[in-house]
């Protein structure tokens, strides 16, 4: 393992895949479960700090987290019982989300091993937790940058005017914000997302990226006027469960690589930080993303699959 140890706080759960005329199929997930996968199959440290319970679902998530590499982080299976996403897939494999769960955090007691938080998605609005975790977001920034992704589920957040201060107020705790293009899209209707990234980079962030599909990503620096648009990787889609949470684990792994997180002097480095600076990372969470997207389920890309890729095409260098 390399790098500064990363601590995902937020939801670990078990994901129901229902497709059109099968069968529904249990995999294990959760946003955060998925980024701290991601994050320690890249070969950096991984805590997962999430709420689930001493059942058989529990205990496939910690089997699940343990064999990927990510540390449990105490009080963590304490809840009454294991949370569930139902996520039903359209033909084109596109997913959308029902859930049953309850969100809480367990106490951390130590944070001052950790050089990086990663926060979002169900984790940050839903209460008692949502608030616990602004809390914990404030207390470890003076040792540790944090990225974050709102990650948004209309079937917990209900309407955008329940949760965009609590979006906000995370964005400007972060030093990375990556979301989606629907993200934004229920969160400000009708708002341009170029409007809303640089609103967002001028709340704190030293970057801001949104995702587009097939359409790429949107990347824009704290010390660069310019927008700079990312290809996708062309891939033939199994489905996009877990897609956003592998782009953001490759670009985690790649920005504590190049030094950009994982520490107050790596905050400042990002703030000042241009495109050649950023690019090897934003590549490595296209090709990661790239990759999840051509299987089933969520899926974190090793190393070597990364390196395949970007062999195969020195331009993802």
């Amino acid at each position: 393992m390399s790098g500064k140890h990363v601590l995902c706080l937020g939801e670990a759960l078990i994901d129901v895949v229902i497709r059109p005329g099968e069968e529904p199929v249990e995999h294990v997930g959760g946003s955060l479960l998925n980024v701290a996968a991601g994050v320690a199959t890249l070969e950096h440290e991984a805590s997962i700090c999430a709420w689930w319970g001493r059942d058989d679902r529990g205990a496939r998530l910690a089997e699940w987290a343990t064999s990927s590499g990510v540390s449990i982080v105490p009080g963590t299976d304490l809840a009454e019982k294991t949370a569930v996403a139902y996520a039903r897939l359209d033909a084109e494999g596109r997913a959308t989300y029902e859930f049953d769960l309850e969100w809480a955090v367990p106490g951390i007691e130590e944070l001052d091993s950790f050089g990086h938080m990663h926060t979002g998605s169900i984790a940050t609005t839903l209460e008692p937790g949502g608030t616990s975790v602004v809390e914990t977001a404030r207390r470890i920034r003076e040792q540790a940058t944090i990225s974050y992704d709102p990650n948004v589920r209309p079937a917990l957040m209900v309407e955008p005017a329940k949760v965009i201060g609590r979006v906000e107020e995370l964005v400007s705790l972060a030093d990375v914000v990556k979301a989606s293009d629907e993200d934004i899209e229920w969160l400000y209707p009708g708002e341009p997302v170029e409007n809303v990234m640089r609103r967002w980079i001028a709340a704190g962030p030293g970057m801001v990226v949104v995702t587009r599909g097939p359409w790429g990503a949107y990347a824009l620096l704290a010390d660069n006027r310019d927008m700079l648009h990312i290809d996708q990787m062309t891939v033939t889609v199994g489905d996009t469960v877990g897609a956003g949470d592998s782009f953001m684990a490759g670009l985690i792994s790649g920005l504590l690589d190049a030094g950009l997180l994982g520490s107050p002097e790596a905050r400042e480095r990002l703030r000042a930080a241009g495109w050649s600076d950023v690019q090897p990372a934003l590549h490595r969470a296209v090709v990661t993303s790239g990759i999840t997207v051509s299987r089933n389920g969520a899926y974190a890309p090793t190393p070597a699959e990364v390196k395949a890729v970007t062999d195969a095409d020195p331009t993802l260098n």
